[in-house]
Protein backbone atom coordinates (compact mmCIF):
# COMPACT_ATOMS: atom_id res chain seq x y z
CA UNK A 1 0.00 0.00 0.00
CA UNK A 2 1.37 3.36 -1.29
CA UNK A 3 2.31 6.07 1.71
CA UNK A 4 -1.10 7.96 0.70
CA UNK A 5 -3.34 5.28 0.90
CA UNK A 6 -2.21 3.71 4.42
CA UNK A 7 -2.63 7.99 5.21
CA UNK A 8 -6.41 7.64 4.22
CA UNK A 9 -7.53 4.56 5.62
CA UNK A 10 -5.91 6.31 9.20
CA UNK A 11 -8.52 9.33 8.88
CA UNK A 12 -11.86 10.06 9.76
CA UNK A 13 -14.77 9.27 7.24
CA UNK A 14 -17.96 11.19 5.89
CA UNK A 15 -21.23 10.51 5.35
CA UNK A 16 -20.93 11.29 1.75
CA UNK A 17 -24.85 10.08 0.58
CA UNK A 18 -25.64 12.40 3.17
CA UNK A 19 -23.85 15.06 1.65
CA UNK A 20 -24.69 14.49 -1.76
CA UNK A 21 -28.54 14.80 -0.39
CA UNK A 22 -27.22 18.71 -0.19
CA UNK A 23 -26.40 18.78 -4.17
CA UNK A 24 -29.36 18.81 -6.60
CA UNK A 25 -27.31 18.86 -9.71
CA UNK A 26 -25.41 15.55 -8.74
CA UNK A 27 -29.02 14.09 -10.34
CA UNK A 28 -28.36 15.60 -13.10
CA UNK A 29 -27.43 13.05 -16.29
CA UNK A 30 -25.26 14.31 -19.25
CA UNK A 31 -25.34 13.00 -22.60
CA UNK A 32 -27.71 10.26 -21.33
CA UNK A 33 -25.34 9.45 -18.02
CA UNK A 34 -25.11 10.09 -14.48
CA UNK A 35 -23.04 13.40 -14.09
CA UNK A 36 -19.79 12.53 -12.50
CA UNK A 37 -18.37 16.01 -12.00
CA UNK A 38 -14.72 16.38 -11.28
CA UNK A 39 -13.75 19.89 -11.82
CA UNK A 40 -13.25 21.16 -8.00
CA UNK A 41 -10.41 22.78 -8.38
CA UNK A 42 -12.06 25.04 -11.14
CA UNK A 43 -16.00 25.47 -9.18
CA UNK A 44 -17.22 23.13 -6.82
CA UNK A 45 -21.04 22.56 -6.74
CA UNK A 46 -23.07 24.51 -4.61
CA UNK A 47 -25.43 22.93 -1.94
CA UNK A 48 -29.21 23.53 -1.62
CA UNK A 49 -28.42 25.50 1.40
CA UNK A 50 -26.74 27.90 -0.25
CA UNK A 51 -29.02 28.08 -3.32
CA UNK A 52 -31.61 29.14 -1.34
CA UNK A 53 -30.04 32.22 0.37
CA UNK A 54 -30.70 33.89 -2.90
CA UNK A 55 -34.31 33.43 -2.79
CA UNK A 56 -34.52 34.65 0.97
CA UNK A 57 -32.77 37.47 0.48
CA UNK A 58 -34.24 39.07 -3.11
CA UNK A 59 -37.68 37.53 -2.00
CA UNK A 60 -37.80 38.77 1.46
CA UNK A 61 -35.01 41.66 2.52
CA UNK A 62 -33.40 42.89 -1.05
CA UNK A 63 -31.82 46.16 -0.05
CA UNK A 64 -28.86 48.18 0.14
CA UNK A 65 -26.23 48.04 3.03
CA UNK A 66 -25.16 50.42 5.89
CA UNK A 67 -26.65 53.66 4.41
CA UNK A 68 -30.84 52.76 4.95
CA UNK A 69 -32.55 53.47 8.20
CA UNK A 70 -35.14 51.15 7.40
CA UNK A 71 -36.30 47.58 7.90
CA UNK A 72 -35.18 46.22 5.07
CA UNK A 73 -31.68 48.01 4.75
CA UNK A 74 -30.90 47.08 8.93
CA UNK A 75 -31.95 43.43 7.63
CA UNK A 76 -29.57 43.19 5.42
CA UNK A 77 -27.30 44.98 6.81
CA UNK A 78 -27.35 42.56 9.90
CA UNK A 79 -26.57 39.70 7.59
CA UNK A 80 -24.21 40.66 5.55
CA UNK A 81 -21.84 42.11 8.49
CA UNK A 82 -22.88 38.62 10.39
CA UNK A 83 -21.02 37.05 7.26
CA UNK A 84 -17.95 39.15 8.25
CA UNK A 85 -17.64 37.53 11.26
CA UNK A 86 -18.56 33.78 9.99
CA UNK A 87 -15.22 34.59 7.43
CA UNK A 88 -13.21 35.55 10.91
CA UNK A 89 -14.10 32.43 12.41
CA UNK A 90 -13.60 30.53 9.41
CA UNK A 91 -9.70 31.74 9.21
CA UNK A 92 -9.40 32.52 13.06
CA UNK A 93 -8.78 35.89 12.15
CA UNK A 94 -8.53 38.56 15.17
CA UNK A 95 -10.90 40.82 14.32
CA UNK A 96 -13.82 40.56 11.86
CA UNK A 97 -12.61 44.23 10.57
CA UNK A 98 -9.48 41.87 8.96
CA UNK A 99 -12.04 40.58 6.35
CA UNK A 100 -12.79 42.67 3.24
CA UNK A 101 -15.41 41.19 1.04
CA UNK A 102 -14.00 41.13 -2.98
CA UNK A 103 -15.67 39.61 -5.98
CA UNK A 104 -12.68 36.29 -5.54
CA UNK A 105 -9.00 35.81 -4.53
CA UNK A 106 -7.89 37.69 -8.25
CA UNK A 107 -9.40 40.63 -7.11
CA UNK A 108 -8.51 39.92 -3.63
CA UNK A 109 -4.55 39.99 -5.01
CA UNK A 110 -4.84 42.86 -7.31
CA UNK A 111 -6.27 45.02 -4.36
CA UNK A 112 -2.76 44.03 -2.38
CA UNK A 113 -0.83 44.73 -5.50
CA UNK A 114 -3.00 48.15 -5.80
CA UNK A 115 -2.82 49.16 -2.50
CA UNK A 116 0.26 47.36 -0.51
CA UNK A 117 2.34 47.25 -3.59
CA UNK A 118 2.06 50.48 -4.62
CA UNK A 119 2.57 51.91 -1.33
CA UNK A 120 5.54 50.16 -0.47
CA UNK A 121 7.15 48.72 -3.53
CA UNK A 122 10.03 51.08 -5.66
CA UNK A 123 12.79 50.46 -8.17
CA UNK A 124 15.26 47.95 -6.88
CA UNK A 125 13.52 45.95 -4.06
CA UNK A 126 12.50 42.61 -4.88
CA UNK A 127 8.79 39.96 -4.49
CA UNK A 128 9.17 36.45 -4.49
CA UNK A 129 7.12 34.33 -6.30
CA UNK A 130 6.60 30.69 -6.59
CA UNK A 131 6.64 28.78 -9.92
CA UNK A 132 3.87 26.97 -8.27
CA UNK A 133 1.19 29.66 -8.65
CA UNK A 134 -2.05 30.83 -10.40
CA UNK A 135 -1.68 33.60 -12.87
CA UNK A 136 -3.68 35.34 -10.80
CA UNK A 137 -0.23 36.06 -8.05
CA UNK A 138 1.81 36.34 -10.94
CA UNK A 139 0.32 38.88 -13.54
CA UNK A 140 -0.03 42.49 -11.40
CA UNK A 141 2.74 41.42 -10.06
CA UNK A 142 4.38 41.60 -13.16
CA UNK A 143 2.20 44.86 -13.84
CA UNK A 144 3.49 46.47 -11.23
CA UNK A 145 6.93 45.41 -11.54
CA UNK A 146 7.01 47.31 -14.93
CA UNK A 147 5.48 49.99 -13.77
CA UNK A 148 8.04 50.74 -10.81
CA UNK A 149 11.05 48.60 -11.70
CA UNK A 150 11.04 46.24 -8.80
CA UNK A 151 12.50 42.37 -9.58
CA UNK A 152 10.28 39.13 -9.28
CA UNK A 153 12.35 36.28 -8.22
CA UNK A 154 11.00 32.73 -8.78
CA UNK A 155 11.55 30.16 -5.93
CA UNK A 156 12.15 26.89 -8.10
CA UNK A 157 10.05 23.34 -7.88
CA UNK A 158 11.41 19.93 -7.90
CA UNK A 159 10.44 17.04 -10.66
CA UNK A 160 7.66 16.05 -7.82
CA UNK A 161 6.27 19.48 -7.97
CA UNK A 162 7.51 21.01 -4.37
CA UNK A 163 8.76 24.04 -3.59
CA UNK A 164 12.70 24.05 -2.83
CA UNK A 165 13.04 25.20 0.57
CA UNK A 166 16.89 25.53 0.43
CA UNK A 167 16.31 27.81 -2.42
CA UNK A 168 13.68 29.40 -1.03
CA UNK A 169 15.75 30.73 1.68
CA UNK A 170 18.92 31.51 -0.07
CA UNK A 171 16.59 34.07 -2.55
CA UNK A 172 16.09 36.27 0.11
CA UNK A 173 18.23 39.55 0.46
CA UNK A 174 17.61 42.94 1.80
CA UNK A 175 15.98 44.27 -1.24
CA UNK A 176 13.27 41.41 -0.34
CA UNK A 177 9.88 43.16 0.43
CA UNK A 178 7.33 40.42 0.22
CA UNK A 179 7.00 36.34 -0.57
CA UNK A 180 3.94 35.66 -2.91
CA UNK A 181 2.87 32.01 -2.82
CA UNK A 182 -0.42 29.59 -2.86
CA UNK A 183 -1.39 27.68 0.21
CA UNK A 184 -1.82 24.95 -2.51
CA UNK A 185 -1.32 24.20 -6.07
CA UNK A 186 -4.24 24.54 -8.18
CA UNK A 187 -1.98 22.65 -11.04
CA UNK A 188 -0.77 19.78 -8.93
CA UNK A 189 -2.08 19.52 -5.43
CA UNK A 190 0.77 20.68 -3.79
CA UNK A 191 0.77 21.68 0.20
CA UNK A 192 3.03 24.36 1.07
CA UNK A 193 4.49 24.94 4.34
CA UNK A 194 3.09 28.53 4.60
CA UNK A 195 3.55 28.90 8.17
CA UNK A 196 7.50 27.88 7.30
CA UNK A 197 7.79 30.12 5.07
CA UNK A 198 6.40 33.22 6.60
CA UNK A 199 8.37 32.49 9.12
CA UNK A 200 11.40 32.67 7.40
CA UNK A 201 10.27 36.24 5.21
CA UNK A 202 9.60 37.93 8.75
CA UNK A 203 12.91 36.73 9.58
CA UNK A 204 13.94 38.88 6.45
CA UNK A 205 11.23 41.89 7.13
CA UNK A 206 9.29 40.74 4.35
CA UNK A 207 5.95 40.24 4.46
CA UNK A 208 3.82 36.97 2.72
CA UNK A 209 0.99 37.18 0.96
CA UNK A 210 -0.70 33.66 0.70
CA UNK A 211 -3.09 32.78 -1.64
CA UNK A 212 -5.95 30.20 0.10
CA UNK A 213 -8.09 29.41 -3.17
CA UNK A 214 -7.30 26.08 -3.07
CA UNK A 215 -6.35 25.17 0.59
CA UNK A 216 -10.23 26.72 2.10
CA UNK A 217 -12.22 24.00 0.74
CA UNK A 218 -10.01 21.28 1.99
CA UNK A 219 -8.38 22.13 4.98
CA UNK A 220 -9.09 24.00 8.52
CA UNK A 221 -7.10 27.36 7.48
CA UNK A 222 -5.72 29.40 10.56
CA UNK A 223 -4.16 32.53 9.38
CA UNK A 224 -2.90 33.26 12.80
CA UNK A 225 -0.98 30.21 13.26
CA UNK A 226 0.44 30.43 9.64
CA UNK A 227 1.15 34.28 10.42
CA UNK A 228 -0.05 35.52 7.40
CA UNK A 229 0.14 39.19 6.47
CA UNK A 230 -2.51 38.61 3.75
CA UNK A 231 -4.83 35.66 3.16
CA UNK A 232 -6.48 35.53 -0.10
CA UNK A 233 -9.97 33.36 -1.26
CA UNK A 234 -12.86 32.87 -3.32
CA UNK A 235 -16.36 31.71 -2.55
CA UNK A 236 -16.91 29.50 -5.88
CA UNK A 237 -14.03 27.01 -4.76
CA UNK A 238 -15.96 26.34 -1.57
CA UNK A 239 -19.14 25.25 -2.33
CA UNK A 240 -20.58 29.28 -2.40
CA UNK A 241 -21.29 31.65 -5.28
CA UNK A 242 -18.91 33.03 -8.15
CA UNK A 243 -18.69 36.53 -7.59
CA UNK A 244 -17.60 36.45 -3.64
CA UNK A 245 -14.48 36.36 -2.06
CA UNK A 246 -12.45 37.26 0.91
CA UNK A 247 -9.12 39.29 1.64
CA UNK A 248 -7.99 38.80 4.98
CA UNK A 249 -4.75 41.18 6.11
CA UNK A 250 -3.30 42.12 9.26
CA UNK A 251 -5.13 45.01 11.15
CA UNK A 252 -2.09 47.10 11.23
CA UNK A 253 -1.17 46.49 7.50
CA UNK A 254 -4.60 47.10 6.30
CA UNK A 255 -4.91 50.67 8.25
CA UNK A 256 -1.69 51.87 6.68
CA UNK A 257 -2.63 50.94 3.07
CA UNK A 258 -4.35 53.52 0.58
CA UNK A 259 -7.36 52.74 -0.82
CA UNK A 260 -7.97 50.38 -3.92
CA UNK A 261 -11.09 51.91 -5.83
CA UNK A 262 -12.92 55.07 -4.98
CA UNK A 263 -16.75 55.18 -4.67
CA UNK A 264 -19.44 54.81 -2.64
CA UNK A 265 -19.52 53.27 1.50
CA UNK A 266 -15.67 53.67 1.34
CA UNK A 267 -15.83 57.64 2.77
CA UNK A 268 -16.29 59.22 5.35
CA UNK A 269 -16.33 62.70 4.24
CA UNK A 270 -16.21 64.51 0.62
CA UNK A 271 -15.52 67.86 -0.35
CA UNK A 272 -13.79 69.54 -3.07
CA UNK A 273 -12.40 72.42 -1.13
CA UNK A 274 -11.06 69.96 1.92
CA UNK A 275 -11.00 66.50 -0.29
CA UNK A 276 -11.81 63.21 0.61
CA UNK A 277 -11.38 61.33 4.29
CA UNK A 278 -11.63 57.28 4.38
CA UNK A 279 -13.93 54.47 6.35
CA UNK A 280 -12.16 52.80 8.95
CA UNK A 281 -11.08 48.98 7.49
CA UNK A 282 -12.33 47.50 6.18
CA UNK A 283 -14.98 49.46 4.33
CA UNK A 284 -12.44 51.91 3.54
CA UNK A 285 -11.50 48.54 0.42
CA UNK A 286 -15.51 48.15 -0.47
CA UNK A 287 -16.01 51.07 -2.46
CA UNK A 288 -19.53 50.50 -4.18
CA UNK A 289 -22.51 48.11 -3.40
CA UNK A 290 -20.86 45.15 -2.86
CA UNK A 291 -22.09 41.42 -4.17
CA UNK A 292 -24.99 41.66 -1.10
CA UNK A 293 -26.49 37.89 -1.94
CA UNK A 294 -23.34 36.63 -3.25
CA UNK A 295 -21.77 37.48 0.20
CA UNK A 296 -24.16 36.17 2.49
CA UNK A 297 -24.31 32.81 0.33
CA UNK A 298 -20.82 32.94 0.76
CA UNK A 299 -21.49 33.20 4.57
CA UNK A 300 -24.10 29.97 4.39
CA UNK A 301 -21.47 27.72 2.24
CA UNK A 302 -18.64 28.40 4.85
CA UNK A 303 -21.50 27.47 7.64
CA UNK A 304 -22.14 24.12 5.56
CA UNK A 305 -18.51 23.70 5.34
CA UNK A 306 -18.26 23.85 9.16
CA UNK A 307 -21.15 21.76 9.71
CA UNK A 308 -19.54 18.90 7.65
CA UNK A 309 -16.11 19.50 8.77
CA UNK A 310 -12.77 20.68 7.47
CA UNK A 311 -10.96 17.48 8.96
CA UNK A 312 -13.50 14.69 7.49
CA UNK A 313 -13.90 16.54 3.91
CA UNK A 314 -9.97 16.64 3.71
CA UNK A 315 -9.50 13.46 4.93
CA UNK A 316 -12.37 11.81 2.63
CA UNK A 317 -11.05 13.41 -0.16
CA UNK A 318 -7.02 11.80 0.57
CA UNK A 319 -9.13 8.88 0.28
CA UNK A 320 -10.58 10.12 -2.75
CA UNK A 321 -7.07 10.62 -4.35
CA UNK A 322 -5.18 7.79 -3.11
CA UNK A 323 -7.84 5.30 -5.13
CA UNK A 324 -7.61 7.16 -8.25
CA UNK A 325 -3.86 7.51 -8.38
CA UNK A 326 -4.10 3.63 -7.96
CA UNK A 327 -6.54 3.30 -10.70
CA UNK A 328 -5.30 5.68 -13.13
CA UNK A 329 -1.38 4.47 -12.47
CA UNK A 330 -2.67 1.22 -13.94
CA UNK A 331 -3.06 2.78 -17.77
CA UNK A 332 -0.01 2.41 -19.63
CA UNK A 333 1.45 5.32 -20.86
CA UNK A 334 0.28 8.06 -18.16
CA UNK A 335 1.90 9.76 -16.32
CA UNK A 336 1.25 11.85 -13.12
CA UNK A 337 1.94 15.11 -12.72
CA UNK A 338 2.52 16.76 -8.70
CA UNK A 339 3.89 13.50 -6.41
CA UNK A 340 4.53 15.77 -3.37
CA UNK A 341 4.43 14.16 -0.24
CA UNK A 342 2.35 16.15 0.64
CA UNK A 343 -0.92 17.40 -1.48
CA UNK A 344 -4.56 18.03 -2.03
CA UNK A 345 -7.29 15.83 -3.93
CA UNK A 346 -5.69 17.29 -7.91
CA UNK A 347 -4.49 14.42 -9.95
CA UNK A 348 -3.38 15.91 -12.86
CA UNK A 349 -1.99 13.62 -15.56
CA UNK A 350 -0.48 13.35 -18.95
CA UNK A 351 -1.12 10.72 -21.59
CA UNK A 352 1.36 9.24 -24.72
CA UNK A 353 0.00 9.85 -28.00
CA UNK A 354 -3.06 11.23 -26.42
CA UNK A 355 -3.52 15.31 -26.36
CA UNK A 356 -5.33 16.35 -22.74
CA UNK A 357 -8.17 18.43 -25.01
CA UNK A 358 -8.84 15.16 -26.84
CA UNK A 359 -9.50 13.23 -23.53
CA UNK A 360 -11.53 15.88 -22.05
CA UNK A 361 -14.13 16.42 -24.84
CA UNK A 362 -14.47 12.62 -25.15
CA UNK A 363 -14.59 12.10 -21.75
CA UNK A 364 -17.41 14.75 -21.42
CA UNK A 365 -19.21 12.22 -23.99
CA UNK A 366 -19.23 9.56 -20.91
CA UNK A 367 -20.90 12.07 -18.30
CA UNK A 368 -17.48 12.81 -16.59
CA UNK A 369 -16.78 16.94 -16.25
CA UNK A 370 -12.95 17.42 -15.59
CA UNK A 371 -10.06 19.90 -16.67
CA UNK A 372 -7.72 20.28 -19.21
CA UNK A 373 -5.34 23.13 -20.29
CA UNK A 374 -2.81 24.96 -18.78
CA UNK A 375 -5.09 25.60 -15.49
CA UNK A 376 -3.55 29.19 -15.48
CA UNK A 377 -0.13 27.79 -14.30
CA UNK A 378 1.73 28.07 -18.01
CA UNK A 379 5.11 28.38 -16.14
CA UNK A 380 4.75 25.56 -13.99
CA UNK A 381 3.93 23.52 -16.82
CA UNK A 382 6.62 24.91 -19.05
CA UNK A 383 9.35 23.32 -16.74
CA UNK A 384 7.94 20.02 -17.65
CA UNK A 385 7.80 20.51 -21.01
CA UNK A 386 3.72 20.77 -21.20
CA UNK A 387 1.42 23.28 -22.16
CA UNK A 388 -1.60 20.97 -20.61
CA UNK A 389 -2.37 18.34 -18.44
CA UNK A 390 -5.49 16.64 -18.09
CA UNK A 391 -7.20 17.41 -14.00
CA UNK A 392 -9.68 15.78 -11.88
CA UNK A 393 -10.09 17.18 -8.64
CA UNK A 394 -12.24 15.71 -5.70
CA UNK A 395 -15.23 17.56 -3.27
CA UNK A 396 -16.75 16.22 -0.55
CA UNK A 397 -19.70 14.59 -2.53
CA UNK A 398 -17.95 12.42 -5.07
CA UNK A 399 -17.78 9.01 -4.61
CA UNK A 400 -15.06 5.77 -4.70
CA UNK A 401 -17.76 4.94 -7.38
CA UNK A 402 -17.39 7.89 -9.34
CA UNK A 403 -13.84 6.98 -9.49
CA UNK A 404 -14.34 3.94 -10.48
CA UNK A 405 -16.46 5.45 -13.78
CA UNK A 406 -13.98 8.09 -13.94
CA UNK A 407 -10.67 5.37 -14.65
CA UNK A 408 -13.07 3.10 -16.68
CA UNK A 409 -14.37 5.93 -18.86
CA UNK A 410 -10.40 7.03 -19.11
CA UNK A 411 -9.15 3.60 -20.32
CA UNK A 412 -11.81 3.55 -22.83
CA UNK A 413 -10.78 7.42 -24.34
CA UNK A 414 -7.18 6.13 -24.17
CA UNK A 415 -8.28 3.67 -26.48
CA UNK A 416 -10.16 5.97 -29.17
CA UNK A 417 -7.27 8.57 -29.39
CA UNK A 418 -4.28 6.50 -29.21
Amino acid sequence: MTDLATRATELPTLDVAAVRADFPILSRRVHGRPLVYLDNAATSQTPRQVIETFDDYYGRYNANIHRGLHTLADEATAVFEGTRETVRGFLNAAESREIVFTRGTTEAINLVVGAWGRANLKAGDEVLISRLEHHSNIVPWQLLANELGFTIKVIPVDARGVLDMEAYRELFTERTRLVAVNHVSNAFGTVNPVGEMAAIAHGHGARILVDGAQAAPHQPVDVRAIDADFYAFSGHKVYGPTGAGVLYGKAALLEAMPPWQGGGEMIKTVSFEAGTTFADIPHKFEAGTPAIAEVIALGEALRWVEGVGLPAIGAWEQRLLAHATERVSQIDGLRILGTAPDKAGVLSFVVDGAHAQDIGLLIDQLGVAIRTGHHCAQPLLAQFGLDATCRASFAAYNTLEEIDVFADALHRVIGMVR
